[in-house]
């Protein structure tokens, strides 16, 4: 986490519960402030995101200091951590995502970005810090729309890389930070919709016909450790991955997973048409940013 937040929103918890299964980025387009535009696929965010850390380890080079890239999230791994399993194929392989954990917490652990930064002598780990991550001293704070705010540094290479891609990082930094702190604001309202509130109890009943007593997918989310305590990795991976193809299938039956998507469409246009120009810069930065990044990739 590269941006530190002042105040945590309490509904960011409910929010999370939809990141997988609605936040799929897409060729949808809307006509936003008189301009139609698109969001990117899951394809060209991961493209952004490898091209970002390209240009961080190009500006730690420049200041004389080594870097390693950091491994951004493939396709398949932004999948994990959705509100519902609905995708049969991915569950059979990947059951809840527990590979992908395993494999970021052996980056937290032992990627070169983590080990040679903490092996500097204490004066020299500030100084790359600071060329990395930049001065939070002298910080841009982006009020949330749901309340609390969110300051980022001005300065370090996340943000001169981010400035390359993105254009004018200030700018950028709002916009997104707007339009990505909206979910606080519909999410509740998503969970107490009747359709969502039908099709969980849908679920349920066809989990329970399969011997999989659960009330909804975020039960399984609470008790996901717990139903796998005392079992070596093989073994955890093995009844997960049976446990998310029963959801994956049951989603499919009672249509759960693309009732959440409708859903989400539904409440977040809504909220977003409150936004209107925020929303058009922030798509439009995001393509430019694609832009850019392909032609980095073409030199």
């Amino acid at each position: 986490m590269r941006e530190k937040s002042a105040v945590l929103v309490s509904a960011a918890f409910i929010a999370c519960l939809l990141v997988g299964c609605m936040a799929e980025s897409g060729n949808s387009k809307d006509d936003v402030a008189g301009k139609q535009v698109r969001d990117l696929t899951v394809a060209e965010e991961v493209e952004v995101d490898r091209a970002e850390e390209k240009l961080v380890e190009q500006c730690m080079e420049r200041q004389g200091h080594r870097y390693w890239p950091v491994p951004v999230a493939g396709i398949a791994e932004r999948k994990a951590g959705a509100y519902v399993v609905d995708d049969v194929d991915w569950a059979r392989e990947y059951g809840y995502g527990r590979s992908f954990d395993i494999a970021a917490e052996e980056v937290r652990r032992s990627h070169p970005s983590v080990t040679y930064p903490n092996s500097l002598p204490e004066q020299e780990r500030i100084r790359y810090s600071r060329a990395l991550d930049g001065d939070f001293g002298d910080a841009i704070s982006v009020d949330l729309p749901a309340g609390g705010t969110v300051r980022t540094p001005r300065g370090g290479c996340y943000v001169e890389a981010r400035e390359r891609l993105y254009g004018d990082y200030p700018t950028w930094i709002r916009v997104k930070k707007t339009v990505t702190g909206l979910t606080p604001l519909y999410v509740p309202r998503i969970l107490r919709d009747e359709r969502l509130v039908t099709a969980v109890k849908a679920w349920s009943r066809c989990m329970n016909e399969s011997g999989h007593s659960f009330k909804s997918p975020d039960e399984i989310r609470q008790k996901r450790d717990s139903l796998v305590e005392g079992m070596n990795a093989s073994q955890a991976q093995s009844a997960e991955v049976k446990l998310a193809v029963a959801e994956a299938e049951c989603a499919r039956r009672t249509s759960l997973g693309k009732t959440a998507r409708s859903l989400e469409d539904e409440y977040r246009d809504k909220t977003l048409r409150e936004y209107p120009e925020e929303f058009a810069t922030y798509r439009q930065m995001r393509m430019s940013a694609l832009s850019r990044a392909g032609n980095l990739e073409s030199r």
